[in-house]
């Protein structure tokens, strides 16, 4: 990541007809990542007590007592390297929303299932009652992660549209066109979220559902 960095504001130096201006952006945009990098792995915690679970990341805190949690389920990440955490641990409420847990993962802990368990067991001690699946709760979550599978597919598309814009931006620069810069990365971006999100939830509500 440092080189893929170094090159990056190195080429920001070379002499061209790109105006300061424009060169300043990926600076920008680079810092804001490594600042948010930086407060999620500094901030970034999973507490559990008696009054619910407490979830910690860069910038936000949530909450969830005991009784609003549904279930604590650990869900493999597919294609990771071995390096990398291969299964992460979610917390759905009743409303069937998911919020990550941080390092609640087979990276930091050597017996994920074991703490799952755990967690479940504490849950269902101040639920009262040992926990069982509720179809209501499963069918909100079936459609929340369709409509988060459309969200992850527009996004994608807003970023293709946004480097295609940089290279388009980039053409009229060097060319000594006219950039459209607002228009080019702001405005065809959102345009191309606003279009294709709804596209791909109605695909999402065709899909068959799966268990």
């Amino acid at each position: 990541m440092a080189v893929v960095i170094g090159n990056c504001l190195l080429q920001l130096t070379r002499p061209d007809h790109i105006p300061v201006r424009y060169k300043l952006l990926a600076p920008a945009v680079i810092a804001a990542l490594l600042v948010w990098a930086g407060l999620a792995a500094r901030r970034g915690l999973t507490s559990v007590g008696a009054d619910g679970v407490t979830v910690r990341g860069a910038f936000r805190v949530r909450r969830r007592a005991w009784h609003d949690i549904y279930d604590l389920r650990a869900e493999e990440r597919p294609k990771q390297g071995r390096a990398d955490n291969r299964w992460l641990t979610w917390l759905y409420d009743n409303d069937g929303r998911r919020f990550l847990l941080p390092n609640v993962d087979d990276w930091q802990l050597p017996d994920l299932r074991a703490e799952i368990d755990e967690l479940r067991a504490l849950a269902a001690a101040h639920h009262g009652k040992v926990w069982e699946p509720r179809p209501e709760v499963e069918a909100r979550i079936r459609v929340r992660a369709g409509h988060r599978k459309a969200q992850e597919r527009a996004i994608i598309w807003a970023l293709l549209a946004f480097f295609a814009g940089g290279i388009c931006l980039v053409w009229e620069v060097t060319t000594d066109g006219e950039p459209h810069p607002f228009l080019l990365l702001l405005c065809a971006p959102l345009a191309a979220y606003a279009l294709l999100l709804p596209f791909f939830r109605r695909l999402a509500s065709r899909a068959p559902a799966h268990t």
